[in-house]
């Protein structure tokens, strides 16, 4: 590798140039963005399933409660 190579790279111990740096950064992000989005769905989606925080009578107690959000819920969207 010359001098000339060398200068191009980003820094101490990198080897790729500005161009693949910032390909590289393009595809993480939009990795990290993708992977952030699927755990959010999967967060919500076990949150209503079983509430991490259930009520003081345990879970049977949130029942009630989810009867009531879905209700509201329905009558937003219709």
């Amino acid at each position: 590798m010359t001098d000339h190579h060398r200068d191009e790279r980003m820094g101490p111990g990198t080897y790729l140039t500005p161009e693949e740096a910032k390909e590289f950064h393009k595809l993480f992000m939009s990795s990290f963005i993708g992977f952030t989005a699927v755990a959010i769905v999967a967060h919500v989606l076990a949150w209503m399933w079983r509430p991490w925080l259930p009520g003081p009578d345990g879970y049977a107690a949130l029942t009630d409660q989810v009867q009531v959000a879905q209700t509201a819920i329905s009558a937003f969207l219709a």
